[in-house]
């Protein structure tokens, strides 16, 4: 399967009658909203909230809330991965500062569970790329990697480009949407 560049221009693999279905790895609305206008016009997509990272039960609730209702507003399906311990994958990297060794970890843990899951579906991709902060070439590495393992096919993006950024607040506020002030651990919350 491989790895796919997400191209606003020209993206020919996947312009056919069948649109193919996306998995969409989701960490928040917010995210979501600054990239899915691009993505609904080329796939299928079903979101797939997976962010053990988010270990504060309310806000992982308030969270996966507002992704729910937001996806409402454009017919999508949205499935929630669960939790699994990432205080212990991390164990050790506590004090690594933002987007470091402990980012990679946590990058690694929500795209590799997303490529298991993607076997179903023609592709995935991750709203990661569109924060400001996170380093989209590693998420995209990480990804293809995931991709390869399970033989998914992964669709890289940096979706901040192309004033992904403000779009994402532009719908936030149209749509009322929660936007939290930290990624989602209680290591990045501490650096607020």
């Amino acid at each position: 399967m491989g790895v796919r560049r997400f191209s606003d221009i020209d993206y020919p693999d996947f312009r056919t009658a069948d649109r193919p279905k996306l998995l969409l790895h989701v960490c928040c609305a917010p995210c979501a909203a600054g990239c899915i206008e691009r993505l609904t016009e080329r796939f299928d997509v079903t979101m797939f909230f997976y962010n053990p990272n988010i270990t504060d039960e309310t806000e992982y609730g308030k969270r996966f809330g507002e992704l729910v209702r937001f996806a409402s507003y454009y017919g999508i399906n949205v499935s929630d991965g669960g939790k699994d311990d990432f205080l212990g994958a991390v164990k050790g990297l506590e004090n690594e500062p933002e987007g470091g060794r402990r980012c990679a970890v946590c990058f690694r843990m929500r795209l590799d569970r997303t490529a298991a899951e993607a076997v179903n579906y023609d592709c995935f991709a991750t709203t990661l790329t569109l924060s400001p902060v996170k380093n989209a070439e590693l998420i995209n590495a990480i990804g293809a990697e995931c991709a390869a393992k399970y033989g998914s096919a992964y669709v890289a993006s940096d979706f901040k480009k192309k004033n992904g950024v403000l779009r994402s607040v532009e719908l936030c506020k149209k749509y009322s949407l929660y936007r939290q002030n930290y990624c989602g651990c209680v290591y990045s919350r501490a650096k607020d």
